[in-house]
């Protein structure tokens, strides 16, 4: 009997014992769940993060920003911005694989999809997709530039830039126009309209100057939601220093080339009830044969106007002035004025004129009796005084 009992005890024990391990290990096993499957625990995130700029639903972006895509604690994939039709923006990565650019500019208005994959640190692949939408102008203007690209040109040629919108900030407008001299050359703008300005130095041109003009304008606004359409280059130099100078009292025109006296010709000058302009005036296009027609400038026919083929035709204003070939009046050239305003020359005089005078070349006129020439008659530039032209006329 007390066998039994010890025998018993044992058995107690052995069970307790057996329960207390089963506890401990219940309290060790706990991914277990109540049916006895494992639960498998989550994997920690990605190390990689892609992150672009313009962040994901911006609006409003400029066209000329540069997208970029980079990542940290990886290295890139497969990178792409594409438009609304699915072409591709053109881009690079970075030589690290950390980051990509675009290399060109987007366009306006539109919604861009940025595609980026990348492989972590840990050999784990991340993407993302966004979208960001550029600006929306109200409307574009597009700049056109005097003179062209590749032309020469006399030293008294202003630049000219004409937007074929209204500017409402002019400073925007400048601040996009860089013109680059070699030698260097200081000068100004000034606005002739809302659409036109000009650039020139204090004096004329040195000859020989090379000048590059550059208009950044695209992507930037040039006020009342107006952008820039295109960005403009011309490259252009100035000829030789052609100075010709005409005398309504001497009746007398001498040119001078680069600061030597090279020909002096008879000339006869407007009449009085049609003077010349005085001042200085700048070559602006030439023709061979040219009809002239006063109507154009306001002077009817039967107020004295009139309508007659010329020929070397040098155009020296907007206004009609014109030095040209007039067989007509050769008694006069030299010794009185009875032109409408026109420098008349001989036939030969004024085909030597005209083989020799490039545009931006100077012809100034003085003793004409006439009102000075306008500064927005042609190209009257030179005759805004320095100080004036400085401020601008914003």
């Amino acid at each position: 009997m007390s066998k039994l009992v010890r025998r018993g005890v044992g058995i107690t024990v052995f069970l307790v014992v057996g329960v207390l391990l089963a506890g401990c290990n219940v309290g060790h096993t706990s991914a277990r769940n109540p049916v006895g499957r494992v639960v498998t625990a989550p994997l920690p995130p990605p190390v990689a993060t892609i992150t672009s700029d313009p962040p994901d639903h911006a609006v409003g972006v400029s066209p000329v920003t540069t997208v970029t895509v980079t990542v940290t604690k990886g290295k890139l994939g497969q990178v792409s911005v594409t438009n609304p039709q699915g072409a591709p923006v053109v881009g690079q990565p970075e030589p690290d694989g950390t980051s990509w650019k675009t290399t060109e500019p987007l366009g306006y208005g539109k919604t861009y999809t940025i595609n980026a994959s990348a492989v972590g640190d840990d050999d784990r692949q991340v993407s993302t997709t966004s979208t960001f939408t550029t600006i929306e102008p109200r409307t574009l203007a597009y700049p056109s530039i005097n003179p062209l690209n590749g032309e020469t040109v006399g030293v008294g040629q202003p630049i000219s830039v004409y937007f074929d919108e209204p500017i409402a900030d002019r400073k925007a407008a400048e601040d996009a126009i860089t013109v680059t001299t070699s030698p260097h050359v200081e000068g100004a703008f000034h606005w002739f309209s809302r659409r036109e300005v000009h650039w020139r130095p204090q004096q004329f041109w040195a000859p020989g100057t090379h000048v590059t003009v550059d208009i950044h304008d695209y992507g930037k606004e040039l006020g009342n939601g107006v952008y820039g359409q295109e960005d403009r280059t011309s490259h252009f130099t100035i000829g030789d220093a052609f100075i010709a100078r005409a005398d309504g009292a001497t009746h007398q025109m001498t040119v001078e080339i680069n600061g030597r006296l090279v020909r002096t010709m008879s000339i006869s000058m407007g009449r009085p009830s049609t003077p010349s302009a005085k001042g200085v005036h700048v070559v602006t296009d030439r023709n061979a044969t040219k009809v002239m027609d006063s109507t154009t400038f306001g002077l009817a026919l039967d107020a004295g106007g009139y309508i007659a083929k010329v020929q070397w035709a040098t155009r020296i204003s907007n206004s009609g002035e014109f030095v040209h070939a007039a067989p007509w009046s050769v008694a006069q050239q030299g010794n009185s004025n009875v032109s409408h305003g026109c420098i008349n020359l001989s036939p030969d005089n004024a085909k030597w004129f005209f083989d020799n005078v490039r545009k931006g070349d100077v012809v100034i006129n003085t003793n004409t009796g006439g009102p000075d020439l306008k500064s927005w008659d042609g190209f009257g530039d030179w005759q805004v005084p320095w100080a004036q032209w400085v401020s601008g006329n914003r």
